[in-house]
């Protein structure tokens, strides 16, 4: 189903998946854990996630290619430096980790059940038909780099 590929904006989706963790969390009991550390759980992974988001943001301004996901054709040259030495995609790491303090905050164990089915579609709409088209466009640098830098961590 190539309909799907490219076609929504991660922030967007990251947001749907915010809601329908939070609407699932109304519906199922939370679980049985101190809302303390459910809360300081939350704020580490929330802070971490926007940081290794905005690294992965910052990367890609430093070097002056286009941040914007759905439209690969428009990317200007490989990023393989700073955050990017570690993680092949470190904004969707950072969208997932956001996704996770909040299933943390939520301590629902139906919120954490996303969480998979969150990585799954970034991996088959989003980063699939991505790393086909820095494939395509970079070729052996592309290559090489995929086979030194994991794609989540």
């Amino acid at each position: 189903m190539h309909a799907l590929e490219l076609k929504i904006p991660p922030v967007i989706l990251v947001a749907l998946f915010a809601l329908a963790m939070w609407l699932l969390a109304q519906l199922v009991m939370p679980l049985p854990f101190p809302a303390l550390w459910g809360w300081v759980l939350a704020l580490c992974l929330a802070l971490t996630g926007m940081a290794v988001a905005l690294l992965g943001v910052l990367a890609f301004r430093w070097v002056d290619t286009t941040v914007d996901p759905r439209v690969p054709e428009q990317t200007s040259s490989l990023v393989s430096r700073g955050i990017y030495r570690y993680s092949r995609n470190p904004k969707y790491l950072g969208f997932l980790l956001l996704l996770t303090a909040l299933a943390c905050y939520l301590m629902n164990l139906a919120a954490f059940a996303l969480l998979p089915l969150f990585v799954l579609y970034m991996h088959r709409w989003q980063i699939a038909p991505e790393e086909r088209h820095l494939l395509e466009k970079f070729g052996a640098e592309y290559q090489a780099y995929t086979e030194k830098v994991r794609r989540w961590l």
